[in-house]
């Protein structure tokens, strides 16, 4: 979680590391995914350190403004550093989910609590690669080094970590992790 001025310059500079973007005029202007991160970024700041509490509003209407147009629910202080959003598209993350650095999460992915609970939501490892329309809910642990295969319902745990999960409902289907999915922008 952003605690310090630090703090965020390095969260931006591991979701640049992860996103591959490249650090021009055109990028930081016309890339929205990249514009989001930064939004997401700056607010979590502003929100957790309490500075500049009329700017923290500019970029809250901003950050809302921005998810809307993209199609994403994603509350802040929901992810580590590393964050890469693959493109644009349908993503709700729930605001009680914990998902470690460096991960890499597509379109179409619902993280959610479990049935009338508010507070049992996944806690997701590092290094782990969300695949398009994964569905993930409830009270769950899933380790580092995880690859979640796409449309794949995850209700269970697997805290191990280091496979391949897929499947309806998922299973462990291949030990290879996460390793080349994913470009890891937080050593």
């Amino acid at each position: 979680m952003i605690s310090s001025k630090s703090d965020y310059e390095a969260y931006l500079e591991a979701d640049c590391r992860s996103l591959a973007v490249k650090k021009d005029l055109k990028t930081f202007v016309f890339d929205d995914i990249w514009r989001f991160e930064r939004l997401m970024r700056r607010l979590e700041y502003y929100t957790n350190c309490k500075k500049r509490r009329f700017l923290r509003i500019i970029v809250l209407l901003l950050y809302r403004k921005k998810s809307k147009e993209l199609g994403f629910s994603i509350p802040i202080n929901v992810f580590g550093p590393g964050l890469s959003i693959a493109h644009r598209g349908t993503i709700i993350i729930s605001g009680y989910a914990k998902i470690g650095a460096n991960c890499r999460i597509h379109a179409c992915v619902n993280i959610g609590t479990a049935a009338g609970a508010l507070d049992a939501s996944p806690i997701i490892g590092d290094n782990c690669y969300i695949g398009p329309g994964a569905k993930i809910f409830g009270k769950i642990h899933i380790g580092p080094n995880v690859a979640i295969g796409a449309n794949a319902v995850v209700n269970k745990d697997f805290p191990e970590g280091n496979v391949t999960i897929g499947g309806i409902p998922a299973r462990i289907i291949s030990a290879k992790t996460s390793e080349g999915l994913l470009i890891r922008g937080y050593v």
